[in-house]
């Protein structure tokens, strides 16, 4: 049964449909947006990579307290596996709760620390005020996501993704159109619907939670403290939040390279970022579900299994990968033109068709082989590829090449490319030398050590 529950397939094809509405609702609501106006697409496409960038924060704990979970459950403690779940919930809440209210009191000013156009500030001060005040529900949805699909329970999420994207999207268009009695508020009745949404996913989630362990989780739970098991989490959270911090910080210095650049620009990235998601969306499916499977048998001490399931990864999601890439390069044009019809916006898309076709390889094995070392709690070398390769590639040599040197949007994305397959070496490289898999056998052996000595004493 629980073999069966942590098989590679049962958790990924969960994930992939719950992956799969998230772009859907990112893609009808680019759509959507697209018919306010590119500009309202360039500030949903900015205010969101901000957003990104302030999850971090609390991605920190629920990413952290995830694998711990997962691994806790491999080595059958269920007891520790639910604490760690009712502390770190309630460190992310109040982490949510603190961006809320940094987000209503000071949009405007945000929007201007960012460099947005000066024309976007109206429409980005009403968004992030809205979307960005509503934070801790963003903080308590992805938690509590993360933490149910880690122990093994990846249909629970999906459901609710499926009723959240269905939710949006009617009230997306209500707010947009004006139609069945919604008032027709354009970006802030979308910012609205996004908010609104959230918080139903939430409440529905944590039904969910209350029953994800063999004890129930209880009101009086919100006073559990274990300092040993939240240091626990925070060892493997801090340098995976600072991981993921390097990325969407990046990303968004990258949209502030590329509003430098012009608007034409920013709304060309923000309809790639929509498409590109299709892309990698099997396959970043696999790479958390492997991810997931490799901390579960971690746990269990199943070692040689976890070191070849990340292979297994990759067979699977690569030729995935580049059959997306390759189908996006022949219709993605035709998928452009239903965003926007600005010749120039679709002239800049047309030409990152063919180079996302060199990125999402890249992508590809550095996610599934950055969640496997994650998994087994190597989150600090993961840390500092990322730090060096994000920061002097991606983002320094982006400056460099896309504003500086004026080679525009197309060596910017060359330099993405160039991170990821750096990133994805190295991380190739440290998978094969199996450090944290050798230390796992050798604490294993040490643990038996005692057990063996006392059965040969009763049997002298």
């Amino acid at each position: 049964m629980t073999k069966d529950k942590f098989s590679l397939w049962v958790l990924a094809w969960p994930i992939f449909i719950e992956l799969f509405l998230q772009f859907l609702l990112g893609a009808v609501d680019t759509l959507m947006v697209s018919t306010i106006s590119d500009d309202a697409v360039a500030v949903v496409g900015f205010s969101n990579q901000l957003f990104n960038a302030m999850t971090t924060l609390f991605a920190t704990v629920a990413g952290g307290a995830g694998i711990v979970i997962a691994q806790k459950i491999g080595s059958r403690q269920q007891e520790e596996a639910r604490t760690v779940a009712v502390i770190s919930l309630k460190a992310t809440m109040i982490i949510g709760a603190c961006l809320s209210v940094l987000f209503i009191a000071i949009p405007t000013p945000i929007a201007r620390l960012l460099q947005m156009p000066e024309q976007l500030i109206p429409l980005a001060t009403v968004y992030i005020s809205t979307v960005g005040g509503g934070m801790i529900l963003t903080a308590v949805m992805s938690t509590l996501s993360t933490m149910i699909r880690n122990t093994g329970n990846t249909k629970g999420p999906m459901y609710i993704a499926v009723g959240m994207n269905v939710i949006h999207i009617l009230m997306n268009y209500g707010f947009i159109f004006g139609a069945v009695g919604f008032p027709k508020w354009g970006l802030a009745g979308v910012a609205a619907s996004t908010v609104i949404s959230r918080l139903l996913a939430s409440l529905v989630l944590l039904f969910i939670f209350v029953g994800a362990f063999e004890r129930k989780i209880v009101v009086q739970d919100i006073f559990l403290r274990d300092r040993k098991l939240f240091k626990e989490v925070m060892q493997i959270g801090w340098p995976l939040g600072v991981n993921m911090a390097c990325w969407v910080f990046s990303q968004l210095a990258i949209f502030a390279f590329l509003a430098m650049l012009g608007t034409k620009e920013l709304a060309a990235r923000t309809y790639m970022n929509t498409l590109e998601s299709f892309c990698f969306l099997l396959g970043y499916s696999i790479a958390l579900g492997a991810q997931i499977q490799i901390a579960h048998l971690f746990g269990a001490g199943r070692t040689r299994d976890a070191y070849k399931a990340a292979y297994k990864a990759l067979k699977v999601g690569l030729p995935l990968v580049i059959l997306n890439a390759t189908l996006l390069l022949i219709f993605g044009k035709y998928v452009l033109s239903l965003f926007t019809q600005d010749s120039e916006i679709l002239a800049i898309g047309s030409s990152l068709l063919w180079m996302n076709l060199l990125l999402q390889p890249g992508k590809m094995l550095n996610m599934t082989l950055g969640d496997a070392l994650n998994a087994v709690g190597d989150t600090r070398f993961t840390m500092t590829i990322s730090l060096v390769s994000m920061w002097l590639v991606a983002t320094g040599c982006s400056y460099w090449l896309g504003v500086s040197v004026g080679w525009g949007v197309i060596a910017i994305y060359g330099c993405m490319i160039a991170d990821e397959y750096l990133r994805g070496a190295l991380s190739f490289v440290r998978w094969r030398a199996q450090k944290h898999l050798r230390s796992r056998d050798s604490q294993l052996k040490r643990e038996q050590s005692p057990i063996l000595t006392v059965n040969n004493a009763s049997v002298s």
